[in-house]
């Protein structure tokens, strides 16, 4: 029996999607050594890996078969644009991809005025923006903090995820749209979809009674 392996995206995702794993009695003992230097962890019994890597990262991995099944969040699968299947959306990490910025920046996005935009997921911003309101923008891609950009006049919106949005109220920025939900998702190889098929499904049947 091959291995199964895992790509998780690093962090808070990890650390709820190795808790949900949990429920249905997948666990692996190596990754509660918080001091471990490891980078692949194995389950002997249940011939599974798991591995953690950057967010960014984890669609590459999956789609070019690296791990069978991957979990991440959904704006970086549509940043990503990595071939695919989505099968299940696990329900934590939730949030919102929105258009955020100055009350005045209002008029600008309902009078499809040619606008400069910020973000750190220029691809979620142009498919928005061009697919969907058919309003032409220059995308301005940024690395770090994004509020920034509509205060120091860099740009009139920013196109970022919005959990809570005290960041924004803080610096006198809001939400003008929003566009599109977002949570963590697993993901899986197209190929592995179909050799595994069996153990993949078992593992997302069992996944579903518990989320």
């Amino acid at each position: 029996m091959r291995y199964l392996t895992f790509a998780l995206a690093k962090g808070r995702l990890a650390k709820k999607s190795m808790e949900l794993f949990k429920q249905i009695g997948i666990t692996c003992e190596e990754m509660q050594d918080p001091a471990t230097r490891k980078l692949i962890f194995v389950n002997e019994e249940l011939k599974l890996k798991f591995f953690l890597a950057k967010a960014p990262d984890v669609p590459t991995y999956v789609e070019y078969g690296a791990a069978d099944v991957g979990i991440v969040g959904k704006d970086t699968i549509l940043e990503e644009g990595r071939r695919m299947y989505e099968v299940l959306d696990l329900g934590y990490g939730k949030c919102r991809m929105c258009v955020c910025g100055p009350e005045s920046a209002r008029g600008l996005l309902q009078h499809q005025e040619l606008i400069r935009v910020a973000t750190k997921y220029p691809h979620i911003a142009k498919d928005y923006f061009y697919n969907q309101k058919y309003q032409t923008v220059e995308i301005i891609k940024l690395n770090g903090s994004i509020e920034l950009a509509p205060i120091v006049g860099l740009s009139e919106v920013i196109v970022d995820i919005v959990e809570t949005g005290s960041t924004l109220k803080e610096n006198g920025l809001k939400v003008l749209e929003e566009v599109c939900p977002l949570s963590a998702r697993m993901v899986v190889n197209q190929v592995s979809m179909k050799m595994e098929n069996e153990r993949i499904g078992k593992i997302i049947s069992e996944l579903k009674k518990v989320i």
